[in-house]
């Protein structure tokens, strides 16, 4: 299989890429990613990964556009308040255009599904995709994405921002059974108290971590590394820490593997502590 001359010229400056070539841009047009949330991260995730090829998206979120979304959620206008995230987004989406190549049948799908995500739809909504980000504003949330991934053995994509911190993560079980899952890191009983309702966000914070997820998600797609790790960046100070996952042997959601379900600082091996973050958008 190869690119037609279209899609060839329209992402040559990405197929130049040593890691990624023509086979990796074919690779791209046939993969196809759940992003659970349409908020500030997903919907310029959404964007990217369209841009990149992409060639399947569902987009899963019930929200409606709010005029308080739009200094961070730059895919919608004022004209799209009151209208549905997931329908707004898939019609903009498909009519920014892109490249048909005709011999990649699977390329540019996109599905809107205008439905809250919970323990019992996760999987349904879920199945039938080569990987998740989890863009949703809400720690239950990500608790029922998690535990959807893990049964379905498909690879998550982590993102969250609130105020000027931001955490990026990816688990595959798959590929990195020692890193565990979501649930290792953050149990589902801890209390979430810190919202972008409460401590606010700024949008190019969001705009950082949602080019880090996107980014993250084409590199597992390619089978470049990524996995392992949780990061964190301090938007003040611009620094970027390093933290390796481990599976926790207790884990209610994955099972057993390693000894301990600490986070361990990766350059130093010293071990620390790291709290999620609540909510991402409303």
């Amino acid at each position: 299989m190869s690119l037609d001359d279209k899609a060839f010229i329209q992402y040559s400056r990405q197929i130049m890429l040593p890691e990624i070539g023509e086979q990796g841009q074919l690779r791209l047009m046939v993969a196809s990613i759940a992003i659970v949330g349409l908020g500030g991260l997903g919907q310029l995730c959404a964007q990217y990964l369209t841009a990149a090829g992409i060639g399947g998206l569902t987009l899963i979120d019930d929200d409606k556009v709010e005029v308080s979304n739009l200094p961070r959620q730059l895919l919608f206008s004022q004209a799209d308040c009151g209208q549905y995230k997931t329908e707004v987004a898939r019609k903009k989406l498909v009519e920014k255009g892109t490249v048909q190549n005709s011999k990649v049948s699977a390329f540019r799908q996109i599905a809107a599904k205008t439905v809250r995500l919970d323990a019992d739809n996760a999987e349904s909504l879920l199945s039938d995709v080569d990987l998740v980000l989890d863009c949703s504003d809400n720690f239950a949330t990500r608790q029922h994405i998690n535990a959807a991934c893990v049964a379905l053995s498909t690879p998550n994509v982590v993102a969250a921002a609130a105020h000027f911190t931001g955490q990026l993560m990816a688990f595959d079980l798959k590929k990195s059974p020692d890193s565990g899952c979501y649930h290792c890191l953050f149990p589902a009983e801890l209390r979430v108290s810190e919202t972008c309702s409460t401590i606010g966000i700024l949008g190019p914070m969001v705009g950082t971590l949602a080019s880090m997820q996107s980014l993250l998600a084409i590199k597992l797609l390619l089978g470049l590394p990524g996995l392992g790790q949780l990061h964190r960046f301090d938007g003040l100070t611009g620094e970027m820490q390093k933290f390796k996952l481990r599976r926790d042997p207790k884990c209610s959601v994955c099972g057993l593997k390693t000894e301990s379900n600490e986070v361990v600082y990766a350059t130093h091996g010293e071990t620390t502590c790291s709290s999620p973050l609540g909510e991402i958008d409303e």
